[in-house]
Order: structure tokens, then sequence, then C-alpha cells
């Protein structure tokens, strides 16, 4: 297994828990699962499919991440721990890229044309954040964990939510900024919504019952 010294440099930086090379070169299941992916990629724009497959199914077996030979990954990818990763085959990342454990970058249809996310530099995807479709991530884009992103995104944002909502643009809050242990929990809202509602005609009611209006 062939490892760059771009991807290694990246694992060095993003990683406070690895003590040195050595230690990432052996253990490091990220970095082990992008060196395989860069290999089977190699293979599959040679047009040795089956082979470049073969190690996919090989990573996957293994290391638990599902990256398709035929997505397209830039230099210093990052990936801080490996389990349930899912990267579709026409894929685009760009540089300096960070994921984490059970992001999803998947696609929408059926059809054979470009049907997964392209993400531009520079950008952090979350646990178990959900990007599908054909669509764009800018650069410098974070994206919290859990969020579910359906839609372009526009350079230097932070998304969180079910649907993913830009929280920040630019530097400046959209709305009040969360971070990744509090995201919108829709079903809360609509819980507390109700409730709301509730108390209301109970209010309403019992005005009623007190003019006499209501028997």
């Amino acid at each position: 297994m062939k490892i760059r010294d771009d991807d290694l440099a990246a694992v060095m930086e993003c990683d406070p828990s690895v003590t040195d090379k050595e230690e990432a070169i052996e253990f490091h299941m990220g970095l082990h699962v992008v060196s395989m992916y860069r290999e089977s990629h190699e293979l599959w724009l040679q047009g040795k499919k089956e082979e470049a497959l073969r190690i996919n199914y090989e990573c996957h077996s293994k290391c638990g991440a599902d990256i398709h030979p035929g997505a397209t990954i830039g230099n210093s990818f990052f990936i801080d721990h490996a389990t349930g990763i899912v990267i579709g085959e026409t894929t685009i990342i760009g540089d300096h890229v960070m994921i984490y454990q059970g992001v999803t970058l998947g696609g929408v249809s059926t059809s054979k044309g470009k049907r997964h996310p392209t993400i531009g530099n520079n950008v952090v995807i979350g646990t178990g954040a959900i990007v599908l479709g054909n669509i764009t991530i800018g650069n410098n884009v974070r994206i919290g964990a859990g969020s579910v992103v359906l839609k372009d995104i526009p350079d230097d944002s932070t998304v969180v939510g079910v649907p993913g909502e830009i929280v920040k643009h630019k530097g400046v809050s959209m709305r009040n900024e969360l971070d990744h242990s509090d995201l919108p929990d829709p079903v809360k809202d609509e819980i507390e919504s109700l409730k709301k509602e509730i108390q209301e005609l109970k209010e309403e009611l019992s005005g009623l019952k007190g003019s006499g209006g209501c028997r």
C-alpha cells in the first residue's frame, strides 16, 4: 500500500491523537482507506476496473468504508475514522477536505451521468452528515454532524440541520450558529409548536366558558 506524503501530512495536521508518522502509517484507518482508494482510482483510470473494484471491496471489508474507484478526490484528503464512509462513483472532492465517520456522499438518481456531489476545497463534513445528488458544495464550507444537504451551498458557509440550513455565510450569522452537539431537531420543534397551539386553544376555551358562550 503506497501512502502519499500529502495525505500523511493531513493526518499529522488534523488528528491530535497521532503521535508520529510511523504510528499513522501503521495504524491510522482513515489513512489506509485513502491510500487504498488512490490505488484503486489509478487502476480505474487505466481501465483495470475489476482490479480497482477488488481493492474497493477489500477496503470495505477491512475498514468499513466504501469509496468508489471512479470518484475523483484531490490532495491532502483526511478521514477521521473510516467506519461508515460512503462516497459515490461520480463524486468530485477538492483539496484539503476533512470528513468524519459515517458521512455519505451519495446519489438520488439511477442515471449513468453525474449523480453525486461536487465538494470544493477546504471543506469539513461532520459525523453522520449526508450530502445527496448532483449538487455543489463550495469552498471553505462547514457541514455540521447529522446534517442532510440536498441543494447547492455557496462558498464560506456553515450548514446544519435536516434539511441543511445555512447558519453562517462569509462570517455573518444567518441565525444563532449551532455547534455539532446542538443541531436543529425538527420533531422537537413540531412538538413544541403543537404544545403552544394546544395551550392557546385551552385558554380560548376557558374564556368561552367564563363568558357563558360554551356549555
